[in-house]
């Protein structure tokens, strides 16, 4: 393979390589948004089982309190009934001790019972915005699913057959050079460079003069100096017909 050869074998590598990452990028951007809705979904579904579980907890000690009032309710009135069955002070006395006692014990726990039933109601809301929003996102979901699916198969299968291209590509440029190109891909996320000039059009840096006039002389490449990227040179016309 001659040196132009092995140059026009680069140039094709490296728009391979291009367009290769360009759909990569949509696809793994197609991907993200596919699982952050999926993600948001799932972390909806614990989400509402939590909320679930903590507002059938709560009403479960609303139940109990409103047992326990019922219950203190009907102590006060049978302590009542003591007190006016009371035959002496000391029955008497007793018998208040103990109604006193019984009323204390009720605004007690209708305090509680108010506060859990308030804490009952703000979880009612709670659940009721989550399933809101579990709503929108599945509905969303819904709605972009099938259409980022369809679209993630076909970057796909695009991705697929541009390896296969870069494969190809790659075979036909000595190892030598193509590992040097992988090297400096890797670092740089591009590993060609042109220059018509006597400026790198990669990283607009001047060449030495020396070196440009021996990439324009003759079929050569070489490294930049600044960027290390492969450079050679592109006749001015070829670079207008590149740009267009």
């Amino acid at each position: 393979m001659t040196v132009t050869e092995q140059i026009r074998s680069l140039e094709t590598l490296a728009k391979v390589d291009a367009d290769l990452k360009r759909l990569e990028d949509q696809l793994s951007a197609e991907r993200a948004t596919l699982d952050t809705l999926t993600a948001s979904r799932r972390k909806l579904d614990v989400q509402l089982t939590s909320e679930r579980m903590s507002l059938a907890t709560t009403e479960k000690k609303r139940g109990e309190l409103v047992g326990e009032v019922r219950s203190t309710t009907q102590q006060i009135e049978h302590s009542r009934d003591k007190l006016g069955r009371a035959r002496n002070e000391r029955e008497s006395n007793a018998a208040q001790r103990e109604l006193e006692e019984l009323r204390k014990l009720l605004r007690d726990h209708e305090d509680e019972l108010t506060k859990v039933t308030g804490e009952s109601e703000v979880a009612r809301q709670r659940i009721l915005a989550t399933e809101t929003q579990h709503l929108e996102v599945s509905e969303e979901l819904a709605a972009k699913g099938g259409t980022i699916q369809k679209g993630v198969t076909v970057l796909e299968r695009d991705v697929s057959k541009k390896r296969e291209e870069r494969t190809a590509m790659a075979k036909q440029l000595p190892a030598q050079l193509f590992r040097r190109y992988e090297i400096i891909r890797i670092k740089k996320g591009s590993a060609v460079a042109q220059t018509t000039d006597g400026t790198c059009r990669a990283c607009n840096m001047a060449l030495p003069p020396q070196l440009f006039h021996r990439l324009r002389r003759e079929p050569v490449i070489e490294l930049c100096p600044s960027c290390q990227r492969l450079i050679y040179f592109l006749a001015p016309s070829a670079a207008r017909e590149v740009e267009s």
